[in-house]
């Protein structure tokens, strides 16, 4: 399954998370959370664009692990999510729910691509970035990056 979504990223965040338990999304942020730019907490995830605009995200539900393909994104990183209920759900920050898709109950691997960063405008506003996220069950693991991304101007 492949659905494509334009999410309010308000705070530079949008939440995949359980349906049936409705988590409250973390607020304890620190500055390692935000490198990272992947979250979590019991019952969700919160993947954090750079953007605090709408932006293009793609999410892919698997029957097994993708292959690592690193080369056309600049951030990737993974985590776990508990799904009891078999129901994702997609919500932005502070505009609501955007979809919730039907899956297998269970524990699911998510890896969040984040590409284009690089496109952004001085003022953050403009760019074309763009969010790849794709889920499949796979056991409990902690939060992994695959490919950190820095800021070139993050020196000047």
């Amino acid at each position: 399954m492949i659905k494509r979504y334009r999410i309010l990223a308000d705070y530079h965040q949008f939440y995949l998370w359980d349906h049936g338990e409705s988590p409250d999304a973390p607020t304890d942020y620190t500055e390692a959370d935000t490198v990272l730019r992947i979250k979590t907490a019991p019952f969700v995830i919160v993947v954090q664009p750079e953007r605090n605009m709408e932006v293009p995200v793609t999410v892919e539900i698997r029957d097994e692990a993708p292959e690592v393909a690193l080369d056309a994104w600049d951030h990737v990183a993974e985590a776990s999510l508990a799904l009891p209920s078999g129901k994702l759900e997609i919500h932005e920050c502070t505009g609501g729910s955007i979809d919730i898709l039907t899956v297998p109950a269970g524990t699911y691997r998510v890896r969040a691509h984040h590409g284009g960063l690089r496109t952004l405008s001085d003022d953050g506003l403009d760019g074309n970035d763009h969010y790849r996220i794709v889920l499949w069950p796979a056991p409990f693991a902690d939060i992994a990056v695959l490919k950190q991304y820095v800021d070139p101007s993050a020196g000047s």
